[in-house]
This record gives C-alpha cells, sequence and structure tokens, in this order.
C-alpha cells in the first residue's frame, strides 16, 4: 500500500550548523557533502543565469565532495560540438570545479539529452543514467530527472521515446549547426504552446509512478527535479515513510541547491552577488 501525504518543508534547513558560515568559508566544508541541483537552464539570451552557475561553481560548490546535477543543464542542446561561447564557459566552469577536487555527475533531462561523452570529457563530468541508484552516507538514494514519473502526460511520453531513439538522435546530429539551432529553437516554441495548453496535474508526476519507482529500486530517499514545484514530501510505501525531494527551477538571478552531509537534508539559496 502506498499513501502521499503532504510537503514536510519547502524550506528545511540543517539545525546544527549555519548555512550562512558554510557559504562564507570555502576551507571549512566537509568534503563528503554532496550537492544536488537542476533544472538550470541556462542560454545564452540568459547572461544572468549563466553568471549565477558560475558563481556558484567557483564558490559554493568548491570543497564539497560531489556535485550532482540532474538535468536540464541548458535550456538546448544542440551537440557536443556547439561552439557557443556562453556554452564554453560553461563547460570550462565545470572543469575548473572538476579539477579543484570535487566530483561532478551529470544527468541528461528533456531539454540537454543530447550531452555527450565529448561535453563529459571536456567538463569533467560523469555521464548519469535516468534512474541511477546512488548511496550517501550509506543511505541508498533515487535520483531522477523527473520526466519519466509524469506518465500522465501521454503525448510528451510518446515524444521522448521518438527523440531518445539513438537513430533518431544520429539523424539530427548529421545537421548543420545553423539547421539544429534552427530547429531547436522551434521546439522550445512549440514546447511552451503545447504546456500553456496542459493541465497542472497532467504536468505533475504520478504518484503511481514514483511508488513504482521507489519499490524498484528499493530505497526510501528519492531526488528528482523536472516539475519545477521545489518541496519535500513524505510517502508511506509498504509500510515505511520514504522521501521526497522535489529540486527548484534556476530563474530570475535565484537558484537553490539541495545539501547532504552528516546524514542531514538541507536547502540552501543561491543568489546573484
Amino acid at each position: 500500500m502506498s499513501a502521499l501525504s503532504g510537503q514536510a518543508s519547502e524550506h528545511q534547513q540543517r539545525p546544527t550548523r549555519s548555512r550562512h558560515l558554510q557559504s562564507s568559508i570555502a576551507g571549512a566544508r566537509d568534503l563528503q557533502e554532496t550537492l544536488l541541483v537542476s533544472d538550470l537552464h541556462l542560454a545564452p539570451e540568459r547572461p544572468e543565469g549563466i553568471a549565477l552557475f558560475l558563481r556558484f561553481l567557483a564558490d559554493r560548490a568548491r570543497g564539497a565532495g560531489r556535485l550532482y546535477i540532474l538535468g536540464d543543464l541548458f535550456d538546448a542542446w544542440i551537440g557536443d560540438d556547439d561552439d557557443t561561447p556562453a556554452h564554453r564557459a560553461v563547460i570550462d566552469g565545470l572543469r575548473a570545479l572538476s579539477n579543484s577536487g570535487t566530483s561532478c555527475a551529470l544527468m541528461h533531462g528533456n531539454r540537454d539529452f543530447l550531452i555527450g561523452r565529448r561535453f563529459a570529457r571536456a567538463s569533467g563530468c560523469r555521464l548519469l543514467r535516468d534512474p541511477a541508484r546512488i548511496a550517501l552516507g550509506g543511505e541508498p538514494v533515487l535520483l531522477m530527472h523527473g520526466d519519466l514519473l509524469c506518465t500522465d502526460d501521454v503525448a510528451y511520453q510518446r515524444f521522448r521515446r521518438k527523440v531518445r531513439n539513438p537513430l533518431v538522435q544520429r539523424l539530427f546530429l548529421l545537421k548543420r549547426l545553423e539547421a539544429r539551432r534552427k530547429i531547436a529553437a522551434d521546439y522550445r516554441r512549440r514546447s511552451a504552446e503545447a504546456m500553456a495548453a496542459k493541465t497542472e496535474e497532467i504536468m505533475d508526476v504520478s504518484p503511481q509512478e514514483v511508488t513504482r519507482r521507489i519499490r524498484r529500486a528499493g530505497v526510501q530517499r528519492l531526488v528528482h527535479g523536472h516539475t519545477h514545484r521545489p518541496a519535500d514530501h513524505d510517502l508511506v510505501v509498504d509500510g515505511r515513510i520514504v522521501r521526497r525531494h522535489v529540486l527548484a527551477e534556476w530563474h530570475d538571478g535565484r537558484g537553490e541547491v539541495l545539501v547532504h552531509a552528516d546524514g542531514q537534508w538541507w536547502r540552501e539559496p543561491v543568489l546573484a552577488a
């Protein structure tokens, strides 16, 4: 039996250590600290978002043990041969973080699923499967982007299966960069129109699919993004209390990071200087 209960907290904080002290002294951070983010939707036409993320990589993320980016780092990714300067700056920022000793892992989202091995080599990021089962502090945790949980959106799931087909991707990547940019721009426009026509319920996760994924993975904690509805939800699955963390979207000069260390979980804002 499973059930969804109300969200536990939208702004959970670590009870034993000041968030502000953590953020101000990089050298004092726990090397086993794990940071999780998603849905940054970085794009050249929004340079303030890129600047915020690069500052996060150079400051807050520096000194942490691990950084997990759970999809949609970019608003669109048309191939690892993309020569957009703003994207190159992000790759350089990730490489600098990796070189500093922080391990970085990246999961595909519904906007940047064409990120490939060339990007991984250049950035120092490890590519994660979706879903991915990891261990944090000895606890098994399931990581997902989140779109696979939205099974009520049948049209989107059908589209997802099509564009994740390796042959479709290969044919797309054979096109010239300019043609790919036009296709990506058209996709973003049509995606916005489709979302505007859908109900909130259809675009949210399916409780049944959440339960199925948790049960299949054998975990008591799930972390995902995609829905842009940050909250911490308690579920009861097979008589056990399970926590579902929904990551925040980064926008309007503001982001958020979910932090794990010493068996505790909390959220921190990421703000423009």
